[in-house]
């Protein structure tokens, strides 16, 4: 007897071994097996670990962090990574719930067949091991081998030059590993914590469980429109202001609280209300139409809202993408008119002297001044409501819809000259500009001072218009003379409380603002003798070498640029595989549905006209949502691309028209092949 249990004890030790060792066996062959699923997860995992890798690299290289200008680049990168890092570990996840709802059922078999669940657990353990030692490969030998490319990529988009040696690093290596180490560790722990908690019975139905239908679906569905309708409004009655971003933070949310919501009560309720309307449901065509829709909705309804979102994704970053690159030369020149201002103070430089010495310049870099203006310039903070300019403390009837704008007085002589007019006016008469929205009174209250509007300019070259834009707009005032000017700067200084008058209205400013036509190295030349020049001249201030501001404008620029290709192409991945995913998951649990539908007498052109309505409505929805929520999303955009001095609207118009024009064109490819696939495994 001892014997025998001896024995006994040492054959379950053999079959435990065994067991052991056969497990790494069965994960390989569950991966192969189940390749129609678990190959996009592993092109997904590989091109998640590159990109990562690749921002990873880019932040670490050494060139990054000395090159001239390129202190921009690395933050919008290291905001980017941060980003990047939080979008992938969702997605990932999202996605691998996929595929251990996938393999439920087979799961469940091992359990019946004599698997314990930690035999299951350890299975688990090997695929996600092979699937991660597979993206990590696959992932930073692409990342080694396009990491130059790309880093050149973000080097001529940022317009920086260099003899570049970009070289395996460590630390990105070291954080990619780490990170995704992470990531496959949650997803473990994930199908650890569903196969554990599910019975056997369970898990040979689960694949085929199907989202519970919400109680109180008619609330949702309010709750959800709602929610749209307020994150709609928060987006279309957002202006370029201080709260620009904070009203992005809350349209966002709702919209995507309101999607998620309608898709999961509101499309079911809507179905229901519609199978209750007998002369509606009982038609041949609807009947089988509405039934099929109402059972996809209940198991569908966070894939198709995943879908809806990533869409809206994949527009919006795509619009902005595609303008940023297409304007960026005339956003650069809106941002920076002139390519050197210089200021004066107390002792004002003659007109006489600067364009005697611009003219030798020219003719010894061969360059030509298309622009030389120099003009009085004084600039007060001022507090506009209506046609009234004042302070808060001067007026306390200056309600809170009154808004802070920089407003400069010039005299019609210097606007003659910068504008190439003739403009003559009386005491009591006065030009007005506003590079924001227009003006639009007959008169100005300014602290006192009242004067007649005799035309509202359009245009002025130093300031150019942008009718959204309240962010950084500005008052352009012309008044006869220095005397009238004078009256009003006076008017200024007293509610201020400003007690040397004499001096303070003899403390505006000489500008000297130059637009050149030539090679960008030459105006470098040029421009460096000329301010130093400059800097000799008796009163000289400030000065401000524009062209260097251009290329610093250029570096963040391209910087966003290169991030919205990249964060394009990760979002259209997550789009297309949950797109998959679904396409497949929903046809094999329908396959048995379809067999009983040709028992019952259905034809096969029946069957395919019936699911291609459905499917065609499923995967209509979802991009109905995406283009309304890019509709309404476009007023925020607006704004936001306004914080970027971005003002083309046309352009922005047609980006939209033509990427929305594009994404439906892909969706409907993609719709195409998913709907194939879909055939072939139900029939």
């Amino acid at each position: 007897m001892k014997r025998g249990s001896k024995l006994s004890v040492e054959e379950a030790a053999g079959n435990r071994a065994s067991a052991q060792k056969i497990l790494p066996v069965m994960a390989w062959k569950g991966i192969l097996r189940n390749g129609n699923v678990y190959f996009p997860y592993l092109a997904a995992g590989i091109f998640s670990v590159f990109t990562y890798f690749v921002f990873s690299s880019i932040l670490h290289n050494d060139i990054i962090k000395v090159l001239p200008r390129s202190g921009y680049a690395w933050m919008i990168l290291y905001l980017g990574k941060g980003i990047l890092s939080l979008i992938l570990i969702l997605f990932l996840i999202y996605a691998n719930s996929f595929l251990v709802k996938r393999r439920q059922k087979e799961f469940g078999l091992y359990h019946i067949l004599g698997l314990e669940k930690k035999h299951i657990g350890s299975m688990l353990f090997f695929e996600a091991i092979l699937l991660y030692a597979g993206a990590m490969a696959g992932g930073v030998i692409l990342g080694m081998v396009l990491s130059k490319l790309l880093f050149l990529l973000l080097l001529r988009m940022c317009s920086l030059s260099v003899d570049v040696r970009f070289v395996f690093h460590p630390e990105a290596f070291r954080e990619t590993v780490v990170y995704f180490l992470c990531v496959y560790g949650v997803n473990f722990l994930q199908g650890l914590v569903q196969v554990g908690k599910a019975r056997p019975v369970e898990l040979m139905s689960g694949s085929k469980k199907g989202e519970k239908e919400p109680r109180f679906l008619w609330l949702y569905a309010l709750m959800g429109v709602a929610a749209l309708v307020f994150g709609y409004y928060c987006s279309i009655t957002s202006q370029l202001d201080s709260m620009i971003f904070t009203n992005f933070v809350l349209a966002v949310f709702w919209v995507i609280v309101g999607t998620y919501l309608l898709f999961a009560s509101g499309s079911i309720a809507f179905l229901k209300w519609m199978k209750g309307r007998k002369k509606v449901y009982y038609k041949p065509g609807n009947f089988i139409t509405i039934s099929g829709m109402l059972y996809r909705m209940k198991k569908s309804a966070a894939g198709l809202s995943n879908i809806c979102i990533f869409s809206t994704m994949v527009i919006i970053t795509l619009i902005c993408t595609v303008s940023l690159y297409l304007g960026m030369d005339s956003l650069i020149h809106f941002v920076h008119p002139y390519d050197v201002k210089v200021l004066y103070g107390e002792e004002k430089i003659g007109t006489e002297a600067v364009e005697q010495e611009i003219a030798v310049l020219e003719e010894k870099y061969g360059l030509v001044a298309d622009r030389v203006d120099v003009y009085d310039r004084i600039t007060l903070a001022v507090r506009q409501e209506r046609d009234r300019f004042g302070i808060r403390q001067e007026n306390q009837s200056f309600s809170d819809h009154a808004e802070d704008y920089q407003l400069t007085v010039l005299t019609a002589q210097d606007y003659n000259r910068i504008e190439k007019q003739s403009v003559s006016l009386t005491e009591k008469e006065a030009l007005i500009y506003c590079s924001g929205k227009d003006y639009g009174y007959d008169s100005v209250d300014f602290f006192g001072v009242k004067l007649q509007v005799k035309k509202e300019l359009m245009d002025f070259f130093p300031y150019p218009k942008a009718s959204d834009n309240t962010f950084g707009a500005c008052y352009i005032m012309v008044v006869k003379d220095r005397q009238a000017q004078d009256v009003c700067v006076r008017a200024w200084a007293e509610a201020n409380g400003v007690t040397d008058m004499e001096s303070f209205l003899e403390s505006g400013y000489r500008s000297v603002s130059i637009v050149l036509e030539g090679e960008d190295a030459k105006k470098g030349a040029f421009l460096g003798e000329f301010l130093q020049w400059c800097q000799n001249q008796p009163g000289f201030y400030d000065m401000t070498n524009n062209v260097e501001s251009r290329r610093d404008l250029e570096t963040m620029y391209g910087a966003l640029l290169f991030l919205g290709i990249l964060f394009g192409l990760i979002f259209f991945m997550c789009l297309i595989l949950i797109m998959y995913y679904k396409q497949i998951t929903e046809g094999y649990e329908d396959r048995n549905n379809f067999d009983i539908m040709q028992k019952v007498g259905m034809s096969d052109r029946e069957i395919r006209s019936t699911v291609g309505r459905q499917i065609l409505m499923v995967f209509g929805l979802p991009l109905v949502g995406a283009v309304m929520h890019t509709t309404a999303g476009m007023f925020m955009v607006k704004g936001l691309m306004g914080a970027l001095e971005f003002f083309r609207l046309d352009l922005l118009f047609f980006s939209t028209v033509g990427v929305i024009v594009a994404f439906v064109a892909v969706y409907g490819a993609s719709y195409l092949m998913t709907a194939k696939t879909y055939y072939k495994i139900i029939k």
